[in-house]
């Protein structure tokens, strides 16, 4: 049974940084994208990273880009996000992905291109 474990989440002050794990089991996706998205209640789930199978490739939204920066391990199967200059806008859960296999074209941006989730860890950032 495929999982991803999503780690790091918290409570942060405005300014500070944090590192999100996601951490997959029961198949390896080295060569795979994997990605970070996130979700407010009430809300889509918004793409924030993506990272191809041997980290060639990343891309952020703007409104992370130059704060964010996505990392793999493919020896651990693990996926990180790396969180500076945290702002309360980006209070919410967070959600890291992995395709199951080459993209065919889809956009690696939308949520409907992955297969597989993790259940979430959400990051407040507060005073």
């Amino acid at each position: 049974q495929v999982q991803l474990v999503e780690s790091g989440g918290g409570l942060v002050q405005p300014g500070g940084s944090l590192r999100l794990s996601c951490a997959a089991s029961g198949r390896t996706f080295s060569s795979n994208f994997m990605g970070w998205f996130r979700q407010a209640p009430g809300k889509e789930r918004e793409f924030v990273a993506a990272i191809s199978g041997y980290g060639r490739i990343t891309d952020y939204a703007a409104s992370v880009n130059g704060r964010f920066t996505i990392s793999r391990d493919n020896a651990k199967n693990t996926v990180y996000l790396q969180m500076n200059s945290l702002k309360p806008e980006d209070t919410t859960a967070y959600y890291c992905a992995a395709a199951a296999g080459p993209l065919g074209g889809k956009s690696y941006s939308k949520a409907s291109t992955y297969d597989y989730w993790g259940q979430g860890t959400q990051v407040t950032v507060s005073p």
